[in-house]
This record gives C-alpha cells, structure tokens and sequence, in this order.
C-alpha cells in the first residue's frame, strides 16, 4: 500500500485501500438516509393519528364501520325480503330494486351504503360517551335485541312501549331524567302495523333515531333510515351485532384520547 501526503488537505490513499473506504462512507451514508426518511415517516403517521383523534368528524370512516359487513352478509341474512306487491308505502319506493314471486325486493346496494353510514353516527355517539337505546315491540325479537344492548353496554325497551317515557318522564319518574341521546328502532311498525310511538316521540324530543324501514313503512321521521326486512330473525340478529361491534369500536377509542 502505497501512501503520499498532500500539501494542503488531509492525507490520501492509493489502491484498493481507498476504494474500501469509499464504499464504507457510501454505505454509512445510504444508513442515515434510510433512519432519516423513516423517522419523517413517523412522524407524520403520529401526526395524522393526532389530527383523527383531535377531529374526528372530518374523517368519513374513521372507527372503520365499512369492514364490519359485506352486502353478501346482508343478502344471506335475507335483508333483501320485503312484503308483498300492494303494501308498499310510497315513501320506499327510492330503495325498492323489483319484485320477484310477488314480493318486493330491496336494492342492497342502497342498504349497505345507508346502513354504513348509521353504523358510523352509532361509533360516533358512543364515542361521545352518548347513551343508546335499543327499541323493539315485536315478542320474537326480545331476547336478542337486548342481549345486543347488553353486550354493548347500552339500554334496551322490548316490551310494550310506555307513552310518557320519552315526553312527560320528569312527572312519570318523579325527578329528572336523561333522555337517550341515540334511539335505534329494530324497526318502526308496532305488532299491530301501526308506526311505532317511539318515532314520534323521538321526533318531538329531538332525539336522533335509527330505524330499519320495510316496505310498509314511513321512513320519514328516521333521521337514518336503514332499508332493508325487519321481520326476519336473522335480520334483526346481524342488525344488532353491527349496531353492537360500532357501539364497541367507538368506545374503545376513548382511552386513546385519554392518553
């Protein structure tokens, strides 16, 4: 190996000696590239986490809603059923997609699209701490709506529905009482085909409703309207544990905020 000192400068190598130099510096420097570029990579991962946590609003699916389901889920669970050909509310006729044996059928399209969006107010209510209420007046579908609630943590009426619950509760409880900040309605018809009274009353407290409207129904008065068979038990069963797992996910997004 072969040296000479430069006059002005630091020292410089011949031979091999200064090739295996060169490639070490090259290989140093490509490393401090890579930590820079990966350390500004977190850093603006842990400022967009900031910026959902911070504003939650401005992202459309941000307790991701839209993995809970596919429209498959929905045509297996027959939410696709509506009622026969001549009860059909004028109303509903936006989301009807045909009819085929004599029976009305739903667009699903349509369902999985305002059903997501439902699911996303529900994340959005619970991770605001709001109280939910599971409402339902049909005997079949008692033990399941509130085991739902149940699961969630939430508060379920299964049975016959008291009239003042919602507009005279503070004479009826002899104090003052919080009303829900969230009614989802299993579906808007009372056993007897008559629009439930939780929907109007609802309406007169403002209290935002969720309601899965069949073909017979008035959807109206929904604040989100869910098309799709709220006769079926296998229906109402993936209603519930949807409205359930959102409940759930906006919940555990609150200790994040907390930290």
């Amino acid at each position: 190996m072969e040296y000479e000192a430069a006059v002005k400068g630091p020292l410089k190598l011949k031979g091999t000696a200064n090739k295996d130099i060169q490639k070490k510096l090259k290989k140093k420097n490509k490393e401090k590239n890579a930590t820079s570029l990966k350390a500004d990579r977190l850093a603006d991962i842990k400022e967009s986490e900031i910026k959902e946590i911070s504003d939650p609003l401005r992202f459309p699916d941000y307790f991701g809603v839209r993995k809970l389901f596919r429209v498959k889920d929905l045509f297996d669970a027959r939410v696709h059923y509506g009622h026969k050909d001549g009860t059909l509310d004028p109303n509903m006729k936006p989301y009807i997609f045909g009819s085929r044996l004599g029976h009305l059928i739903f667009d699903l399209d349509k369902t999985a699209e305002m059903l997501q969006d439902a699911l996303n107010f529900v994340a959005h209510i619970a991770y605001r701490g709001g109280i939910i209420l599971f409402v339902s007046h049909f005997p079949q579908h008692t033990l399941i709506v509130e085991n739902a609630a149940k699961q969630a943590g939430e508060y379920a009426h299964a049975r016959e529905w008291d009239f003042h619950i919602f507009t005279n509760s503070e004479k009826v409880y002899n104090g003052v009482t919080r009303l829900p900040d969230l009614v989802i309605l299993l579906s808007t018809l009372n056993p007897q085909m008559q629009e439930h009274t939780a929907v109007k009353d609802a309406a007169k407290m403002c209290i935002p409703t969720i309601g899965i409207v069949d073909t017979n129904s008035n959807p109206n008065l929904i604040t989100y309207p869910v098309p799709g068979n709220d006769d079926s038990s296998a229906a109402i069963q993936l209603y519930c544990n949807l409205f359930r797992d959102a409940i759930l996910l906006g919940k555990s997004k609150k200790p994040v905020v907390a930290m």
